[in-house]
């Protein structure tokens, strides 16, 4: 008897993936739909049919308006059949194929005859059709059987016309905001679906009003509901009202708190665990309010039911973020989640146990996330490394097990994302934990012996080359980076070049046995590992000499690369070759995201030499070449930055102007770019005035106004202003355009010899702190930060008072400073209560500066911030804290 049931199994595998309207073409079904028309209908025969044209339409088939036409009216024939089964089927094809205006006409009778049927499940569903397919004109006339329905006593029709209510406030809001009485009606009811249907409408009805909605909440946290839906909604709607009226009230009681701690003791499991996890939303929740919530989640734990464990654990893994010690009391209970079935439910649960356990459980944890490593998929394993580090950081001398568990599921299969959380964590301990260091190193050199990643080979390279010189015994990395260049690729050979030559740079002793090996390189296959080797040997002094390796040689190995690669490729593109070598000194430092784009309103041309360069030229290359044409400009020193052009006038006004500002060491120029938008007029002489007097560090040094300006034909007007050398001066400027009009014929396009002064009021300008900042990204934060040094580093913590996220308040800094995010720090997580961002970028006078902000939510919503911030020069590092003093 087995072998037949086998052949059963096959038989359906075979047939899992047949489809009863595989090849079912368009065309031969609108034939069959023939058979609507017939004097005896065939009610089954009429709904495989229907069934069809909803698999067609459904599917992305689309109807000609013909083909439509005939299919509405074919199906409306069949509402003389009395089968129910078919007459539902009617009821979708009408609301699916959509008739137009003056077909809907034709079928209304029908539905609102149905509408008033005896019969439920005719009412229910012409309620569906008619709201659906009517507009405002026709659903005015059926208001009121409309409102009837939401009160009436069969719960299939109160569903009914709550569901349309809520596809009609979309369109017809006005009509179904007077259905408020009958919804409030319907929340009271019996049945626990349109309790459900009617509590979700009376709060989209009411939803723009906060006090209707808190009066809602207040009214209905009573004991009304019955339903365990709606008191899920209710939940729901009372965490809304809680979280916009503030965290407490005078009296410290947070309001609605009584309720949502009632509902954990309700019969439904659904309702007991939203009212647990709306508890553990709760903004600035404190302990006390937690204990019951992480209670039941407790019990929950145990359930048999394994959704209710997933939620429960997965709830717990949230709190464990910002709460770790209020979960500890459920680390028992989780530690036997472990071994669950259900891998997602164990994955939860052994992050979570890595958020809350203490010093003493790690070892034991470790042993049984040794044996559940293999059972999971490589995404799972990802979110337990990440886990394994914050508890490493967490308890920095328990970093040898830690350790070697990472370095054991280094050497186990895995793809390449799981690979690289693992090598990133043991990088980022090796950094954080001195003692780790040279055990790290050891196991990342012995991964890259079998490593198939490229990627993370050349990381490893390149960290090593870092780190390896400054251990206690350098010389025992050599073997595994020589290794490589033997054994790996082109790339990896190449690295590992470079590896070598920041060992000999950092470590004299080892000077004569790197030279050997660089020059077994000179005779590698590849280009690149030859003439890195050539560069090295050259750099280091290749005659064997053992000596200091100069300052410059240390920076130019162990130096951060502060130029953007797309500014170096363009430079290079656009260098031709002459008797002047290639300077990398002229290669813009500035950082742009995207190439620099005038707001304009439509139809007008860009601002002349205002606009974006059309080539890969840099815009600072751009600016300067034409300031330079300017004979007042000649001495004004190198042109440091150029700002994004600022609109001065609204769109679609009669003239056009936006400002551009170039800052120089002691110079700050205005560029006017101005458009004249009136064809009936020709401008002369036209000069932008500017009032300084709310920026006193400033003084006018040359205006240079543009002679003569046509119609649609851009032009620039200039204004240059002296302030200090090195000084970050701030202040607001006022603009009044000033300029001669004469009249054109614009037939003739002849100009009238006479002309009228006239002025323009523009928008006021700003010259801020970020205007005297380079956004100037580093590879290596860390290593850039160490090069600098403590010398003049300052530090000062700030608070920046209440915020609507830690986000926002990241964003507003980085705005305020004006320099570049490094490291993707710009990125805040969803609920973290800390977070840091590194910056940086160079200050006007060419100085590097570094800056760390540390954020913190101090209470609910107040933040504090400790800026750290490195540089070349003490008073460049004092800049930074006025700034953001002042700002």
């Amino acid at each position: 008897m087995a072998q037949p049931l086998v052949k059963k199994d096959d038989d359906r595998d075979d047939e899992a993936e047949y489809s009863p309207f595989m090849g079912i073409e368009k065309g031969s079904v609108l034939q069959e739909a023939r058979v609507f028309n017939d004097p005896q209908l065939d009610a089954r025969r009429c709904s495989q049919v229907i069934t069809k044209l909803l698999y067609l339409l459904n599917q992305g088939e689309t109807f000609t308006k013909v083909e439509a036409t005939e299919v509405f009216f074919a199906v409306t024939k069949l509402f003389q059949s009395k089968d129910m089964g078919l007459r539902r089927m009617v009821y979708l094809m009408i609301k699916e194929i959509s008739p137009s205006a003056d077909e809907v006409i034709i079928v209304t009778s029908s539905l609102m005859k149905d509408m008033n049927s005896k019969i439920d499940m005719y009412k229910a569903n012409a309620i569906r059709v008619l709201c659906r397919i009517t507009d405002g004109t026709l659903l005015s006339q059926i208001e009121r059987y409309l409102k009837q329905a939401i009160v009436d006593k069969n719960p299939v029709v109160a569903s009914a016309a709550l569901i349309s209510g809520f596809h009609l406030l979309q369109t017809n809001p006005e009509i179904v905001k007077r259905w408020s009485n009958e919804v409030q009606e319907a929340v009271q009811s019996r049945a626990a679906l349109v309790q459900f249907h009617a509590l979700a409408l009376l709060h989209q009805i009411r939803q723009n009003d906060r006090l209707a909605v808190s009066k809602l909440v207040t009214s209905l946290t009573r004991g009304s509901v019955r339903s365990p839906l709606a008191q899920c909604l209710l939940i729901r709607y009372t965490s809304q009202v809680i979280y916009e009226s503030g965290n407490n009230t005078a009296s410290g009681e947070r309001p609605f708190y009584d309720y949502l701690e009632s509902c954990l003791r309700h019969k439904s499991e659904m309702v007991i665990f939203e009212a647990a996890r709306a508890i553990t939303e709760l903004n600035g929740v404190t302990s006390r309010e937690l204990t019951p919530a992480i209670t039941v989640l407790q019990l929950f734990l145990s359930s048999s039911k394994p959704v209710l464990r997933f939620a429960a654990v997965r709830t717990l893994n949230k709190v464990a973020m910002t709460h770790p010690m209020a979960v500890t009391n459920c680390n028992i209970d989780m530690e036997s989640l472990i071994s669950d079935q259900n891998r997602s439910i164990a994955t939860l649960a052994i992050t979570t146990l890595l958020k809350t356990g203490n010093e003493s459980s790690v070892d034991r944890l470790m042993k049984q996330i040794t044996n559940f490593m293999s059972d999971i998929a490589d995404e799972f394993k990802i979110v337990v490394v990440e886990a394994i580090r914050s508890l490493c950081l967490k308890f920095p001398l328990k970093y040898r097990s830690l350790m070697n568990f990472l370095s054991n599921i280094l050497r186990e299969e895995g793809g390449f994302d799981y690979k690289k959380a693992i090598v990133d964590s043991i990088v980022i301990l090796i950094s954080d934990i001195p003692d780790a260091k040279e055990a790290g190193l050891l196991h990342l050199c012995e991964f890259i012996e079998d490593c198939e990643f490229t990627y993370l080979s050349t990381q490893i390279l390149h960290f090593l080359g870092i780190e390896g010189p400054k251990t206690s015994d350098p010389s025992k990395y050599i073997r595994y980076i020589y290794n490589r260049v033997h054994l790996e690729n082109a790339i990896v050979r190449a690295s590992a070049v470079s590896t070598l030559a920041k060992f000999g740079a950092a470590v004299d002793a080892l000077k004569p046995r790197i030279f050997v090996l660089l020059r077994r390189c000179l005779f590698d296959s590849d280009d690149e590992v030859r003439d890195r080797a050539t560069l090295y040997l050259n750099t280091l002094g290749g005659d064997g000499s053992v000596v200091e390796t100069d300052k410059d040689v240390k920076d130019f190995l162990f130096g951060s690369f502060d130029i953007p690669l797309v500014n170096l490729e363009n430079s290079l593109k656009n260098y031709e070759p002459s008797e002047e070598a290639f300077d990398i000194n002229s290669v813009p430092k500035e950082v742009r995201s995207q190439p620099l784009a005038e707001k304009k309103a439509p139809g007008k041309k860009p601002s002349g030499l205002g606009a974006p360069p059309s080539g890969p030229v840099s815009t600072v290359d751009v600016y300067e070449k034409m300031l330079l044409t300017i004979p007042e400009c000649a001495n004004f020193g190198k042109l440091f930055k150029s700002s994004a052009p600022v609109e001065l006038t609204e769109a679609e006004t009669e003239y056009a102007v936006n400002v551009i500002k170039h800052i120089f060491d002691r110079h700050v120029v205005f560029q006017y770019n101005c458009t004249n938008t009136i064809a009936e007029q020709l401008l002369e002489d036209v000069i932008v005035n500017v009032d300084a007097s709310e920026a006193e560090e400033f003084s006018e040094v040359f205006s240079k106004p543009i002679r003569s300006l046509p119609y649609d034909s851009p032009g620039q007007t200039f204004v240059a202003f002296e302030k200090p050398e090195g000084v970050s001066a701030v202040g607001k400027f006022s603009n009044v355009l000033k300029f001669i009009v004469k009249e054109v014929d614009p037939t003739t396009g002849e100009t009238e010899d006479d002309g009228v002064e006239d002025e323009y009021q523009l928008e006021d300008l700003e010259v801020v702190a970020a205007d005297y900042v380079l956004k100037v990204g580093v590879s290596n934060f860390r290593n850039a930060w160490e090069s600098l040094g403590p010398d003049f580093e300052r530090v000062d913590e700030y608070g920046l008072g209440p915020r609507e996220s830690l986000a926002e308040a990241v964003n507003t800094v980085i705005n305020l400073l004006g320099l570049q995010p490094c490291e993707g720090t710009e990125e805040v997580p969803p609920n973290s209560r800390s977070h840091t961002c590194l910056l940086s970028g160079v200050f006007i006078g060419n100085v590097k500066v570094l800056v760390r902000l540390s954020f913190g939510l101090d209470g609910p919503k107040d933040v504090a911030m400790k800026l750290s911030v490195r540089s070349e020069d003490e008073t460049v590092s004092d800049a930074i804290h006025e700034i953001v003093a002042s700002g």
